[in-house]
C-alpha cells in the first residue's frame, strides 16, 4: 500500500488497526464502575499486521482487547494478537487441497466455556487462550470436533450444554453440535443442506435448533484471490428451519421467507401456541450488497453505491414459524439500522422482553413488548461497538443489570469501555483507555472464578 492509495473503508477511521501490543494499569475512571463487576470484559475482532490489506473486514487476523474490573477500578487494558497457525505463516489450504483448520485468523468472538476461554472464528477451530488474552493453542475438543466450530454457539441457560455447529465448502456443508457443560463434545450430526452458505449464526430454543439457510453462497471461482468468496445468489432461496433437540435428530422443518440476509441472532424461543419466534438482524439484498461491498466481499450488482459504510444497514425483524401451518409471518420490530443485537443470556431460548442493538447513533434498547425503543447517543466521531449484557446478581427483572461497550473513534484518538445502566441506558461509567481501539466484532464478560491473573 503506497503513500499515494487511499486505504479501503475497513482499514481507515474507527476500522484502522493498531500497530502494536500494549498493556496499561491503574486506567482513569469517569463516573463510578459498579462493584458488583469483579472479572474481565474481553472483545475480539480483526487487526491486520502493520502495512498489510487481507481484502475483506472479515479476514484481517485476530486480537483480543481486555479490562480487569474489580472493586469499582479499572486494574488493567491489554491488546494481544491470537497466535494463529495463520498468524505464523501457514496457509489455510494446504498443497494437497486439504485444509489446515487451525490456520485462521481467530477474529470473531471470545467466550468462556467449561472454564476455557475460546478465541472463535467460523472458518476453523477455535483458539485456547488464557483470561490473561495469551494463546494458548488449537482447541478441538480431545480430537473429536473435525469440522469448523461457528463464531456464535449458543450457551442453554438451563442445561449448561454449548450448542454449535460447523459449515463446509463440501459436502456435508452443515454439522451440528453438541457440548456438555463440563466442555466433552458428545454428538455431532450431518444437516442436510443444498450447498455451502454463508451460515454465520443460529438459534436454540427450549427444545429446537433454528438454522437459517440464506442466500450468500461460497462461490469457488472467487476463493484464492483474498478477500471472502461469497455472493449473493438470487437462485438460492431464503428458508428457516427447525430441528429438534432430541438427540440423533437430523429431521428438519423448512420455512420460505423473503429473501434475505442475516448475520447475527438477537434471541429465540417458542410461544404459548408451540410456535417458533425468531428476532434477528434483516438485511434485504441492497443493504447487503453496499455493506458487503463496502467491507471487501464481491457483489453481485455492477455499481455498489457510494461507500460510506454505516454501522449497521440492517432492520431488526422477527420471524414467527408455525408448525401447525408450515408458514412463517414476518414483520419489522423497527425502523432504525441495528447490528450487534444481544439480551440477557440467562434468557437464551426462553422469552425475553429486551434487546439491545447498535448503529452509528449509539446503543438502542429495545422493549418487544411495549414496542418502543431507548437510544443512549455516541454524538460525534465515537462509535459504540457490541453491547455486552452483564445481569445484576440479585437482579428482580430481566433488564437490571449493564451494558459494556467498547467505543472507537473515527479521528484516531484513544478508545473508551462504555457502562451504561441497562434498565434506562444511562451512564455509569467510563473508562480511558490510553491507545485506540479498532472497531471489532463480539465479546464477553467473563465474571471472576478465582485467581486468574
Amino acid at each position: 500500500m503506497t503513500e499515494e492509495t487511499t486505504p479501503p473503508l475497513y482499514l481507515r477511521g474507527r476500522f484502522a488497526p493498531v500497530p502494536e501490543e500494549h498493556s496499561a494499569f491503574n486506567l482513569t475512571v469517569r463516573g463510578t464502575l459498579p462493584p458488583e463487576l469483579d472479572g474481565r470484559y474481553l472483545r475480539n475482532g480483526p487487526n491486520p499486521l502493520p502495512d498489510e490489506d487481507n481484502g475483506h473486514w472479515f479476514t484481517g487476523p485476530g486480537m483480543l482487547h481486555g479490562l480487569r474490573l474489580r472493586d469499582g477500578h479499572a486494574e488493567w487494558y491489554r491488546n494481544r494478537w491470537i497466535r494463529t497457525r495463520e498468524l505464523e505463516g501457514h496457509p489455510f489450504v494446504r498443497e494437497d487441497g486439504t485444509f489446515d483448520l487451525t490456520a485462521t485468523p481467530g477474529n470473531t468472538h471470545v467466550i468462556r466455556h467449561a472454564d476455557t476461554v475460546l478465541a472463535l472464528c467460523e472458518v476453523g477451530f477455535p483458539y485456547w487462550v488464557t483470561p490473561a488474552l495469551e494463546t494458548v493453542g488449537p482447541y478441538d475438543f480431545g480430537g473429536k470436533l473435525t469440522t469448523a466450530m461457528t463464531a456464535h454457539p449458543k450457551e442453554d441457560p438451563v442445561t449448561g450444554e454449548l450448542h454449535l455447529f460447523g459449515t463446509g465448502f463440501a459436502p456435508p456443508y452443515l454439522t451440528y453440535h453438541r457440548v456438555t457443560a463440563q466442555g466433552e463434545l458428545v454428538d455431532s450430526r450431518p444437516v442436510e443442506v443444498p450447498g455451502p452458505t454463508m451460515m454465520h449464526d443460529f438459534a436454540i430454543t427450549e427444545h429446537h435448533i433454528v438454522w437459517m439457510d440464506l442466500p450468500v453462497v461460497f462461490r469457488p471461482e472467487l476463493a484464492g484471490h483474498g478477500g471472502m468468496p461469497y455472493q449473493w445468489d438470487d437462485n438460492y432461496g431464503a428458508r428457516l428451519g427447525i430441528m429438534s433437540r432430541t438427540p440423533g435428530s437430523t429431521e428438519v422443518r423448512w420455512f420460505d421467507v423473503d429473501p434475505c440476509y442475516v448475520f447475527h441472532v438477537g434471541n429465540a424461543y417458542e410461544d404459548a401456541q408451540g410456535r417458533i419466534v425468531l428476532d434477528a438482524v434483516r438485511y434485504d439484498h441492497d443493504r447487503f450488497e453496499h455493506a458487503w461491498g463496502d467491507i471487501g466481499g464481491p457483489t453481485g450488482v455492477a455499481v455498489v453505491p457510494e461507500p460510506g459504510l454505516v454501522q449497521a444497514p440492517a432492520v431488526l425483524y422477527r420471524w414467527t414459524l408455525d408448525p401447525a401451518t408450515g408458514k412463517a409471518a414476518e414483520r419489522r420490530l423497527d425502523d432504525r439500522d441495528a447490528e450487534f443485537p444481544t439480551h440477557n443470556e440467562t434468557l437464551t431460548g426462553r422469552e425475553n422482553r429486551y434487546l439491545y442493538t447498535v448503529s452509528g447513533d449509539g446503543i438502542a434498547k429495545h422493549d418487544l413488548t411495549g414496542e418502543t425503543t431507548r437510544v443512549h447517543a455516541t454524538p460525534g466521531a465515537r462509535y459504540a461497538g457490541e453491547a455486552v449484557f452483564v445481569p445484576a446478581a440479585k437482579g428482580r427483572s430481566e433488564d437490571e443489570g449493564w451494558l459494556l461497550s467498547l467505543v472507537s473513534d473515527d479521528d484516531g484518538k484513544a478508545g473508551e469501555l462504555l457502562v451504561l445502566d441497562a434498565t434506562d441506558l444511562s451512564e455509569q461509567a467510563v473508562v480511558e483507555l490510553p491507545y485506540a481501539v479498532p472497531a471489532g466484532f463480539h465479546g464477553s464478560w467473563l465474571p471472576e472464578l478465582g485467581d486468574e491473573d
